[in-house]
């Protein structure tokens, strides 16, 4: 499976019958997956559809499906509600027997509310369960497509993993050079650290005890091989399949334990400098990985 993305969009149209609707589906990074349906009054049913279509294709990303849809309107039955007409006509009695008001005309009582009453044609159980059927489609449509906008944003993160796992690796590389030359300058710093040992009386327990945490600062050898093996753990899961994104997510977190604990230990300016780009490679490493599924 090639690298995926955790970000995109994508939309589906359809249409049966009087009903018109539109799926947006877009998603963002996020730790676990997370579905979230929206949907018009009477479409509940969809939101099963939308959440195991999402679980199908995604692991990893805060999702939203979004339906929105539209009835065309029909012309129904229309009739003249003579209970609600009769009312009016009663309450006005009075006023038109007095003179203080005219006589109601036909079109004026007919505009009054309640008086004219219009059903509009519902769907029957077929044709919603045809309309339901078709909106279902739509969606597994969007989520297709958003599946594919991942993909997309996957294969562009690709080269840029790789350069950067490349680039920890010639650094460690550099490294390795360099620490080359760091027990020579302990050893140097360590005859001056016994001579003022010995200098200041010291007893043999102190004496054995400095050379022990020389001995512990010089040695750089257990971080150089951790890295080269996590450039290679890299590297795997890259050209693996199935989602990557947790596992590179805390092999950052363990290049960066390995590049901070070679800066502490380095007694050289050139192998501190290295380790210092090696930690600023490693965070752009950590941020782009944020982005895979």
């Amino acid at each position: 499976m090639p690298l995926s993305g955790m970000t995109g969009f994508s939309r589906a149209e359809g249409a049966h019958g009087a009903w018109t609707w539109a799926v947006e589906a877009r998603s963002v990074n996020g730790r676990n997956l997370e579905a979230r349906f929206r949907g018009p009054p009477g479409f509940e049913s969809l939101e099963r559809v939308a959440r195991d279509g999402a679980q199908a294709r995604f692991q990893r990303g805060q999702l939203t499906i979004n339906l929105q849809a539209k009835r065309a309107e029909v012309s129904g039955e229309t009739r003249v509600n003579i209970a609600v007409l009769e009312r009016y006509l009663t309450a006005g009695g009075p006023y038109v027997a007095t003179g203080m008001v005219a006589k109601p005309s036909l079109d004026g009582l007919l505009a009054l509310k309640g008086v004219i009453e219009a059903r509009e044609d519902e769907d029957d159980a077929e044709t919603r369960a045809a309309v339901e059927a078709a909106m279902a489609a739509s969606i597994v449509q969007a989520l297709d497509a958003l599946k594919a906008a991942r993909l997309e944003e996957g294969a562009a993160l690709d080269p840029v993993l790789h350069g950067l796992v490349g680039r920890i690796a010639d650094l460690t590389a550099d490294a390795e050079r360099e620490a080359a030359g760091q027990p020579a300058v302990l050893k140097e710093r360590f005859a001056r650290r016994m001579a003022e040992l010995v200098g200041e009386g010291a007893g043999e327990e102190r004496v054995v005890q400095e050379a022990a945490a020389q001995a512990v600062k010089a040695d750089v050898r257990e971080e150089l091989d951790r890295l080269t093996s996590h450039v290679a753990a890299a590297r795997s899961l890259l050209a693996g399949e199935g989602a990557s994104g947790r596992r590179l997510d805390f092999l950052s977190q363990e290049f960066m334990r390995e590049s901070n604990t070679l800066c502490s230990k380095s007694a050289l300016t050139a192998l501190t400098a290295i380790g210092l780009e090696l930690k600023a490679v490693i965070e752009q490493f950590r941020e782009q990985v944020q982005n895979v599924e």
